[in-house]
């Protein structure tokens, strides 16, 4: 899959549109586009609830937060994810005993902290602020508990980035409604 986006990339880019199965989740154009779009509603999504929080009338939305999001998503989210499925998918096939429970703990208990992590790093960049890290575990903690349950379904290989992307959209609305 690798091979066939950097062939895609030398030939100019994609020759057909982000649609059909194949092309849904497993192409590389796609999954980034998907990912900063998604990304960047999670945090209008959170912005709407603060406003609806503090009943805020005013139409201001910080236009901001939103496109961070989405750079996030596009630069971040959408290939670190495709390329871990993918090498997830050859490192630990299907065909081996526990798979699928293999595949949650490497999900877990090492993607997961990592990547909450760059999530902090890239955000703290993009806002040009400076983290806590002991404000990283609480979340990691949180992400364990209620991510793991979507994230361990089985689902097709050309739609896991695509349900993550999902599941990730209200997780980014969460650590987005926390605040600066």
């Amino acid at each position: 899959a690798a091979t066939r986006w950097a062939r895609r990339r030398a030939e100019g880019g994609p020759s057909r549109a982000c649609v059909g199965k194949d092309q849904l989740s497993m192409s590389p154009d796609c999954v980034l586009v998907h990912s900063a779009i998604l990304s960047a509603f999670s945090n209008f999504l959170a912005q709407m609830i603060e406003k609806k929080r503090k009943k805020d009338n005013s139409q201001n939305l910080d236009v901001t937060g939103p496109l961070r999001y989405a750079i996030y998503g596009f630069f971040f989210t959408g290939p670190v994810s495709h390329f871990f499925y993918l090498f997830m998918e050859s490192w630990i096939p299907s065909e081996v005993p526990l798979a699928g429970v293999k595949r949650l703990l490497l999900d877990r208990l090492l993607f997961a902290p990592a990547f909450l992590l760059l999530f902090f790093l890239v955000m703290n960049f993009l806002e040009t602020q400076y983290m806590c890290i002991t404000h990283t575990y609480p979340r990691v903690h949180i992400l364990w508990q209620l991510y793991t349950p979507p994230i361990s379904i089985h689902k097709p290989m050309h739609l896991r980035v695509l349900f993550a992307n999902l599941v990730a959209l209200f997780w980014y609305a969460y650590l987005a409604s926390l605040g600066k």
